[in-house]
Protein backbone atom coordinates (compact mmCIF):
# COMPACT_ATOMS: atom_id res chain seq x y z
CA UNK A 1 0.00 0.00 0.00
CA UNK A 2 2.90 2.15 0.61
CA UNK A 3 5.40 1.34 -1.79
CA UNK A 4 6.48 4.10 -4.26
CA UNK A 5 4.93 3.94 -7.78
CA UNK A 6 6.28 6.81 -9.43
CA UNK A 7 8.14 9.95 -8.62
CA UNK A 8 7.62 13.39 -10.78
CA UNK A 9 8.82 16.94 -10.90
CA UNK A 10 8.43 19.92 -12.34
CA UNK A 11 9.31 23.90 -12.22
CA UNK A 12 6.63 26.31 -10.15
CA UNK A 13 6.96 29.69 -9.04
CA UNK A 14 7.47 30.55 -5.51
CA UNK A 15 5.67 33.75 -3.56
CA UNK A 16 8.21 36.05 -4.91
CA UNK A 17 8.10 34.92 -8.29
CA UNK A 18 10.80 32.58 -8.66
CA UNK A 19 11.25 29.19 -9.84
CA UNK A 20 11.10 26.28 -7.27
CA UNK A 21 10.52 22.28 -7.31
CA UNK A 22 7.31 20.53 -6.87
CA UNK A 23 7.78 17.27 -6.42
CA UNK A 24 4.75 14.56 -6.55
CA UNK A 25 5.32 10.80 -5.04
CA UNK A 26 2.41 8.17 -5.74
CA UNK A 27 1.86 4.91 -4.33
CA UNK A 28 -1.08 2.49 -5.68
CA UNK A 29 -3.56 4.36 -3.76
CA UNK A 30 -2.11 7.73 -3.24
CA UNK A 31 0.02 11.00 -4.45
CA UNK A 32 1.52 13.15 -1.90
CA UNK A 33 2.86 16.28 -3.31
CA UNK A 34 5.42 19.09 -1.54
CA UNK A 35 6.93 22.38 -2.82
CA UNK A 36 10.42 23.25 -1.81
CA UNK A 37 10.64 27.11 -0.23
CA UNK A 38 13.61 29.56 -1.19
CA UNK A 39 15.21 32.16 1.56
CA UNK A 40 16.96 35.54 0.75
CA UNK A 41 18.85 35.93 3.33
CA UNK A 42 20.57 32.95 3.62
CA UNK A 43 23.68 31.50 5.70
CA UNK A 44 26.86 30.35 4.21
CA UNK A 45 26.32 26.57 5.33
CA UNK A 46 23.45 26.14 3.88
CA UNK A 47 23.06 23.21 1.85
CA UNK A 48 23.21 24.27 -1.85
CA UNK A 49 19.95 25.26 -3.56
CA UNK A 50 20.79 23.85 -6.99
CA UNK A 51 20.23 26.73 -9.79
CA UNK A 52 20.22 26.48 -13.73
CA UNK A 53 22.23 30.21 -14.31
CA UNK A 54 22.10 31.64 -17.52
CA UNK A 55 19.45 33.81 -19.00
CA UNK A 56 16.18 32.21 -18.10
CA UNK A 57 15.02 32.82 -15.08
CA UNK A 58 17.50 35.52 -14.21
CA UNK A 59 19.39 32.40 -13.75
CA UNK A 60 17.03 31.51 -11.53
CA UNK A 61 15.54 28.33 -13.01
CA UNK A 62 15.45 25.18 -11.57
CA UNK A 63 15.45 22.68 -14.66
CA UNK A 64 18.38 21.02 -13.44
CA UNK A 65 17.16 20.15 -10.10
CA UNK A 66 13.81 18.91 -11.56
CA UNK A 67 15.68 16.66 -14.33
CA UNK A 68 17.79 15.09 -11.02
CA UNK A 69 14.78 13.68 -9.16
CA UNK A 70 13.38 12.89 -12.76
CA UNK A 71 16.13 11.06 -14.08
CA UNK A 72 18.52 10.22 -11.21
CA UNK A 73 16.74 10.04 -7.72
CA UNK A 74 12.93 8.53 -8.94
CA UNK A 75 14.48 5.49 -10.28
CA UNK A 76 16.57 4.63 -7.37
CA UNK A 77 13.50 4.77 -5.16
CA UNK A 78 10.94 3.10 -7.48
CA UNK A 79 9.62 0.19 -5.26
CA UNK A 80 11.02 1.73 -1.74
CA UNK A 81 8.73 1.91 0.86
CA UNK A 82 7.39 5.19 1.16
CA UNK A 83 7.29 4.79 4.98
CA UNK A 84 10.75 4.35 5.66
CA UNK A 85 11.53 8.23 5.77
CA UNK A 86 15.34 7.36 7.08
CA UNK A 87 16.39 4.54 4.38
CA UNK A 88 14.67 7.12 1.51
CA UNK A 89 16.79 9.81 2.34
CA UNK A 90 19.87 8.31 3.09
CA UNK A 91 19.73 6.75 -0.40
CA UNK A 92 19.17 10.10 -1.80
CA UNK A 93 22.14 12.00 0.71
CA UNK A 94 24.42 8.70 -0.93
CA UNK A 95 23.58 9.50 -4.76
CA UNK A 96 24.66 13.23 -3.92
CA UNK A 97 27.49 12.13 -2.28
CA UNK A 98 28.78 15.77 -1.31
CA UNK A 99 28.15 17.32 1.94
CA UNK A 100 26.57 20.18 1.19
CA UNK A 101 24.17 18.64 -1.39
CA UNK A 102 25.54 19.91 -4.73
CA UNK A 103 25.51 17.24 -6.86
CA UNK A 104 21.51 16.80 -6.95
CA UNK A 105 20.11 20.07 -5.15
CA UNK A 106 19.52 20.38 -1.75
CA UNK A 107 16.10 21.34 -3.54
CA UNK A 108 15.74 18.29 -5.08
CA UNK A 109 16.44 16.17 -2.18
CA UNK A 110 13.83 17.74 0.31
CA UNK A 111 11.23 17.95 -2.58
CA UNK A 112 11.05 14.47 -2.73
CA UNK A 113 11.67 14.22 0.97
CA UNK A 114 9.00 16.17 2.06
CA UNK A 115 6.38 14.40 -0.51
CA UNK A 116 7.29 10.74 0.49
CA UNK A 117 6.66 11.83 4.29
CA UNK A 118 2.96 13.61 2.85
CA UNK A 119 2.23 9.96 0.50
CA UNK A 120 3.37 8.27 3.73
CA UNK A 121 0.50 10.06 5.67
CA UNK A 122 -2.00 9.40 3.62
CA UNK A 123 -1.23 5.09 3.34
CA UNK A 124 -0.93 5.13 6.90
CA UNK A 125 -4.66 6.74 6.93
CA UNK A 126 -2.77 9.32 9.34
CA UNK A 127 -3.52 13.09 9.69
CA UNK A 128 0.05 15.02 8.66
CA UNK A 129 1.17 16.23 12.34
CA UNK A 130 0.19 12.62 13.02
CA UNK A 131 2.46 11.09 11.19
CA UNK A 132 5.23 13.40 11.69
CA UNK A 133 5.06 13.21 15.36
CA UNK A 134 5.56 9.43 14.93
CA UNK A 135 8.84 9.91 13.22
CA UNK A 136 9.96 12.11 15.72
CA UNK A 137 9.09 9.97 18.44
CA UNK A 138 6.56 12.48 19.98
CA UNK A 139 2.79 12.53 21.49
CA UNK A 140 2.44 15.40 22.93
CA UNK A 141 1.06 17.35 20.28
CA UNK A 142 0.67 21.25 21.46
CA UNK A 143 -0.24 24.51 18.71
CA UNK A 144 2.67 26.51 18.78
CA UNK A 145 3.50 30.34 19.78
CA UNK A 146 3.12 32.11 16.24
CA UNK A 147 6.49 34.26 15.79
CA UNK A 148 4.49 37.11 13.27
CA UNK A 149 6.75 39.63 11.75
CA UNK A 150 4.76 42.77 10.80
CA UNK A 151 7.62 44.70 10.55
CA UNK A 152 9.75 43.57 7.86
CA UNK A 153 13.64 45.36 7.33
CA UNK A 154 16.99 44.12 6.28
CA UNK A 155 17.14 42.27 2.89
CA UNK A 156 13.25 41.34 3.98
CA UNK A 157 11.95 45.08 2.58
CA UNK A 158 13.02 48.31 0.73
CA UNK A 159 12.81 50.42 4.25
CA UNK A 160 15.59 51.97 5.60
CA UNK A 161 15.77 49.41 8.81
CA UNK A 162 18.74 46.98 9.33
CA UNK A 163 17.52 44.73 11.61
CA UNK A 164 14.92 42.16 9.39
CA UNK A 165 11.90 41.38 11.56
CA UNK A 166 10.21 42.77 14.11
CA UNK A 167 7.54 40.30 15.78
CA UNK A 168 4.59 40.47 17.42
CA UNK A 169 3.99 36.73 19.50
CA UNK A 170 0.62 36.49 20.46
CA UNK A 171 -0.54 34.33 24.15
CA UNK A 172 -3.99 34.27 24.58
CA UNK A 173 -6.03 31.19 26.14
CA UNK A 174 -5.86 29.08 22.65
CA UNK A 175 -4.06 29.07 19.37
CA UNK A 176 -7.44 31.02 17.26
CA UNK A 177 -7.72 33.28 20.02
CA UNK A 178 -3.98 34.61 19.31
CA UNK A 179 -4.27 34.39 15.60
CA UNK A 180 -7.20 36.55 16.19
CA UNK A 181 -5.54 39.60 18.70
CA UNK A 182 -2.31 39.20 15.99
CA UNK A 183 -4.51 39.81 13.23
CA UNK A 184 -6.31 42.97 14.75
CA UNK A 185 -2.64 44.39 15.67
CA UNK A 186 -1.73 44.35 12.04
CA UNK A 187 -4.84 46.07 11.05
CA UNK A 188 -4.62 48.61 13.77
CA UNK A 189 -0.53 48.94 13.36
CA UNK A 190 -1.24 49.57 9.40
CA UNK A 191 -3.68 52.20 10.60
CA UNK A 192 -1.44 54.03 12.56
CA UNK A 193 1.89 53.28 10.21
CA UNK A 194 -0.15 55.48 6.98
CA UNK A 195 -1.49 58.10 9.35
CA UNK A 196 2.25 58.82 10.49
CA UNK A 197 4.59 57.90 7.82
CA UNK A 198 2.22 58.01 4.57
CA UNK A 199 0.44 55.64 2.62
CA UNK A 200 4.08 54.43 1.20
CA UNK A 201 4.94 53.04 4.86
CA UNK A 202 2.01 50.58 4.79
CA UNK A 203 3.92 48.67 1.59
CA UNK A 204 4.32 44.82 2.64
CA UNK A 205 8.01 43.16 2.44
CA UNK A 206 8.48 39.35 1.72
CA UNK A 207 6.91 37.96 4.53
CA UNK A 208 3.94 40.16 4.55
CA UNK A 209 4.74 42.62 7.57
CA UNK A 210 5.16 46.50 6.88
CA UNK A 211 8.27 48.19 5.62
CA UNK A 212 8.22 51.66 6.62
CA UNK A 213 10.94 54.47 6.30
CA UNK A 214 11.94 55.17 10.07
CA UNK A 215 12.09 58.72 11.14
CA UNK A 216 15.43 58.41 13.08
CA UNK A 217 18.86 59.79 11.97
CA UNK A 218 18.66 63.21 12.68
CA UNK A 219 21.52 64.84 13.89
CA UNK A 220 22.45 64.06 17.46
CA UNK A 221 20.08 61.15 17.66
CA UNK A 222 21.48 58.12 19.49
CA UNK A 223 21.53 54.93 18.00
CA UNK A 224 20.03 53.08 20.59
CA UNK A 225 16.71 55.41 19.40
CA UNK A 226 17.13 54.70 15.85
CA UNK A 227 16.31 50.55 17.19
CA UNK A 228 14.00 51.53 19.03
CA UNK A 229 11.53 53.14 16.37
CA UNK A 230 9.74 49.84 14.91
CA UNK A 231 9.17 48.78 18.41
CA UNK A 232 7.74 51.87 19.88
CA UNK A 233 5.20 51.19 16.67
CA UNK A 234 4.21 47.71 17.97
CA UNK A 235 3.93 49.44 21.58
CA UNK A 236 1.45 51.67 20.13
CA UNK A 237 -0.78 49.45 18.05
CA UNK A 238 -0.84 46.47 20.73
CA UNK A 239 -1.71 49.44 23.69
CA UNK A 240 -4.27 51.02 21.57
CA UNK A 241 -5.87 48.00 21.93
CA UNK A 242 -5.59 46.92 25.24
CA UNK A 243 -3.49 43.70 24.44
CA UNK A 244 -0.51 44.31 26.80
CA UNK A 245 -0.64 41.49 28.72
CA UNK A 246 -1.30 39.07 25.56
CA UNK A 247 1.36 39.79 23.62
CA UNK A 248 5.50 39.74 22.93
CA UNK A 249 7.84 40.79 20.58
CA UNK A 250 10.71 38.99 19.49
CA UNK A 251 13.52 40.79 17.09
CA UNK A 252 15.35 38.36 14.26
CA UNK A 253 18.81 41.05 13.32
CA UNK A 254 19.94 38.69 10.88
CA UNK A 255 23.48 41.03 11.94
CA UNK A 256 25.37 38.93 9.28
CA UNK A 257 23.57 41.40 6.45
CA UNK A 258 25.23 44.68 7.84
CA UNK A 259 28.39 43.01 9.68
CA UNK A 260 31.51 44.04 7.65
CA UNK A 261 35.34 44.24 8.87
CA UNK A 262 34.77 43.34 11.94
CA UNK A 263 32.19 46.26 12.67
CA UNK A 264 28.41 45.88 12.51
CA UNK A 265 27.03 49.16 10.35
CA UNK A 266 23.66 50.71 11.71
CA UNK A 267 22.63 53.41 10.13
CA UNK A 268 25.65 55.11 9.44
CA UNK A 269 27.64 54.41 12.47
CA UNK A 270 30.37 51.69 13.05
CA UNK A 271 29.71 49.74 16.08
CA UNK A 272 31.72 46.26 16.87
CA UNK A 273 29.91 43.58 19.19
CA UNK A 274 30.12 44.37 23.05
CA UNK A 275 28.26 48.13 21.56
CA UNK A 276 25.86 45.75 19.94
CA UNK A 277 25.01 43.56 23.03
CA UNK A 278 24.43 47.16 25.22
CA UNK A 279 21.98 48.02 23.02
CA UNK A 280 20.29 44.31 22.91
CA UNK A 281 20.20 44.82 26.49
CA UNK A 282 18.86 48.16 26.71
CA UNK A 283 15.97 46.79 24.15
CA UNK A 284 15.04 44.03 26.40
CA UNK A 285 14.75 46.66 29.76
CA UNK A 286 12.62 49.00 28.02
CA UNK A 287 10.35 45.97 25.65
CA UNK A 288 8.94 42.89 26.50
CA UNK A 289 11.08 41.09 23.98
CA UNK A 290 11.27 37.13 24.66
CA UNK A 291 13.43 36.42 21.59
CA UNK A 292 16.19 37.49 19.78
CA UNK A 293 17.96 35.40 16.47
CA UNK A 294 21.20 36.39 14.59
CA UNK A 295 22.09 38.90 17.29
CA UNK A 296 26.03 38.66 16.01
CA UNK A 297 27.28 37.27 12.72
CA UNK A 298 27.16 33.90 11.36
CA UNK A 299 31.04 33.00 12.67
CA UNK A 300 30.54 34.64 15.84
CA UNK A 301 29.74 31.75 18.36
CA UNK A 302 31.76 33.86 21.27
CA UNK A 303 29.97 36.75 21.23
CA UNK A 304 26.56 34.41 20.98
CA UNK A 305 27.64 32.73 24.16
CA UNK A 306 28.35 36.02 25.60
CA UNK A 307 24.62 37.14 25.19
CA UNK A 308 23.47 33.69 26.30
CA UNK A 309 24.87 33.92 29.53
CA UNK A 310 23.80 37.02 30.06
CA UNK A 311 20.33 37.00 29.01
CA UNK A 312 18.98 33.57 28.43
CA UNK A 313 17.01 33.78 31.95
CA UNK A 314 15.45 36.29 30.16
CA UNK A 315 14.88 35.59 26.46
CA UNK A 316 16.12 32.47 23.85
CA UNK A 317 18.71 33.77 21.52
CA UNK A 318 18.33 31.98 18.59
CA UNK A 319 20.40 30.50 16.21
CA UNK A 320 19.74 31.00 12.55
CA UNK A 321 22.46 31.61 10.14
CA UNK A 322 24.62 30.57 13.30
CA UNK A 323 23.34 26.92 13.00
CA UNK A 324 21.82 26.41 9.83
CA UNK A 325 19.59 23.21 10.75
CA UNK A 326 23.18 21.69 10.74
CA UNK A 327 23.98 18.96 13.24
CA UNK A 328 28.04 19.72 13.20
CA UNK A 329 26.88 23.50 13.62
CA UNK A 330 24.52 22.93 16.78
CA UNK A 331 27.44 20.87 18.38
CA UNK A 332 29.82 23.85 17.94
CA UNK A 333 26.88 25.99 19.38
CA UNK A 334 26.64 23.61 22.14
CA UNK A 335 30.07 23.54 23.06
CA UNK A 336 30.38 27.09 22.99
CA UNK A 337 27.40 27.83 24.72
CA UNK A 338 26.11 30.14 22.02
CA UNK A 339 22.78 29.76 21.84
CA UNK A 340 19.30 28.49 23.50
CA UNK A 341 17.17 28.21 20.89
CA UNK A 342 17.64 26.52 17.13
CA UNK A 343 15.81 28.07 14.32
CA UNK A 344 14.95 25.33 12.23
CA UNK A 345 14.65 25.22 8.08
CA UNK A 346 13.78 21.96 6.49
CA UNK A 347 15.53 23.90 2.78
CA UNK A 348 18.62 24.99 5.07
CA UNK A 349 19.87 21.28 5.59
CA UNK A 350 17.81 19.54 2.80
CA UNK A 351 15.97 16.67 4.45
CA UNK A 352 13.22 15.63 6.65
CA UNK A 353 15.45 13.17 8.64
CA UNK A 354 18.33 15.34 9.08
CA UNK A 355 15.51 17.87 9.73
CA UNK A 356 14.01 16.04 12.56
CA UNK A 357 18.30 14.89 13.70
CA UNK A 358 18.86 18.19 14.65
CA UNK A 359 15.84 19.19 16.49
CA UNK A 360 16.27 16.10 18.52
CA UNK A 361 19.88 17.28 18.78
CA UNK A 362 19.22 20.80 19.80
CA UNK A 363 16.31 19.55 22.43
CA UNK A 364 18.59 16.87 24.32
CA UNK A 365 20.83 19.66 25.42
CA UNK A 366 17.98 21.83 26.30
CA UNK A 367 17.24 24.59 23.91
CA UNK A 368 13.96 25.34 22.39
CA UNK A 369 13.58 24.92 18.75
CA UNK A 370 11.49 27.06 16.22
CA UNK A 371 10.06 25.91 13.07
CA UNK A 372 10.50 28.66 10.11
CA UNK A 373 9.04 29.48 6.89
CA UNK A 374 11.37 31.32 4.36
CA UNK A 375 11.30 34.61 2.66
CA UNK A 376 10.39 32.89 -0.64
CA UNK A 377 7.53 30.34 0.51
CA UNK A 378 5.15 27.80 -1.14
CA UNK A 379 1.35 27.39 -0.34
CA UNK A 380 2.31 24.19 1.07
CA UNK A 381 1.44 23.97 4.71
CA UNK A 382 4.01 21.00 5.69
CA UNK A 383 5.83 23.18 8.43
CA UNK A 384 2.50 23.69 10.34
CA UNK A 385 1.72 19.82 10.36
CA UNK A 386 5.84 20.00 11.81
CA UNK A 387 5.15 22.03 14.41
CA UNK A 388 2.44 20.51 15.73
CA UNK A 389 4.21 16.79 15.43
CA UNK A 390 7.35 17.41 16.75
CA UNK A 391 5.64 19.47 20.26
CA UNK A 392 8.33 22.02 19.62
CA UNK A 393 5.94 24.82 20.45
CA UNK A 394 6.95 27.37 18.89
CA UNK A 395 6.64 28.49 14.35
CA UNK A 396 7.91 31.43 12.40
CA UNK A 397 5.89 32.17 9.70
CA UNK A 398 5.20 35.95 9.12
CA UNK A 399 2.57 38.38 9.06
CA UNK A 400 -0.97 37.65 9.03
CA UNK A 401 -0.92 38.43 5.46
CA UNK A 402 0.07 37.08 2.01
CA UNK A 403 -1.71 33.16 1.36
CA UNK A 404 1.77 31.66 1.41
CA UNK A 405 2.00 32.94 5.00
CA UNK A 406 -1.54 32.82 6.19
CA UNK A 407 -1.52 28.42 4.72
CA UNK A 408 0.23 28.00 7.91
CA UNK A 409 -1.67 29.48 10.11
CA UNK A 410 -4.98 27.99 8.92
CA UNK A 411 -3.54 24.46 8.93
CA UNK A 412 -2.51 25.02 12.51
CA UNK A 413 -6.75 26.24 13.02
CA UNK A 414 -7.71 22.86 11.58
CA UNK A 415 -5.42 20.89 13.44
CA UNK A 416 -6.71 22.53 17.10
CA UNK A 417 -10.30 21.52 15.58
CA UNK A 418 -9.20 17.80 14.67
CA UNK A 419 -7.97 17.40 18.12
CA UNK A 420 -10.65 19.32 19.79
CA UNK A 421 -10.94 18.58 23.55
CA UNK A 422 -7.48 17.44 23.62
CA UNK A 423 -5.85 20.81 21.95
CA UNK A 424 -3.36 22.27 23.73
CA UNK A 425 -1.45 25.65 23.43
CA UNK A 426 2.04 26.33 24.08
CA UNK A 427 3.40 27.20 27.76
CA UNK A 428 2.87 30.81 28.44
CA UNK A 429 6.94 30.95 29.22
CA UNK A 430 7.97 28.55 26.34
CA UNK A 431 11.06 30.63 25.18
CA UNK A 432 12.37 30.04 29.03
CA UNK A 433 14.47 27.24 30.14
Amino acid sequence: MSEIKKIFAREVLDSRGNPTVEVDVYTRDHMGREMVPSGASTGAHEALELRDGGKRFRGLGVEKAVRNINKVIAPKLIGHDSTHQSEIDDIMLNLDGTPNKAKLGANAILGVSLACARVAAASEEMHMHEYLGQLAGNKDFRLPAPFMNIINGGKHAGGNIEFQEFMIVPMAKDFHESVRIASEVYHVLREHLKKNYGVESVNVGDEGGFAPHCHGGAEGVKLCTLVQEPLDMLTKAVDALGYGKEIKFAIDCASTSFYEKGRYLVRGKRIDGNDLLGIYEELCENYPIVSIEDPFMEEDFEMFAAMTKKLRKRIQIVGDDLTVTNTQRIHKAIEHKSCNCLLLKVNQIGSLSESLESAQLAMKHGWNVMVSHRSGETESHFIADLVVGMGTQQIKSGAPCRGERTAKYNQLLRIEEQLGSKAKFCKRDCWLK
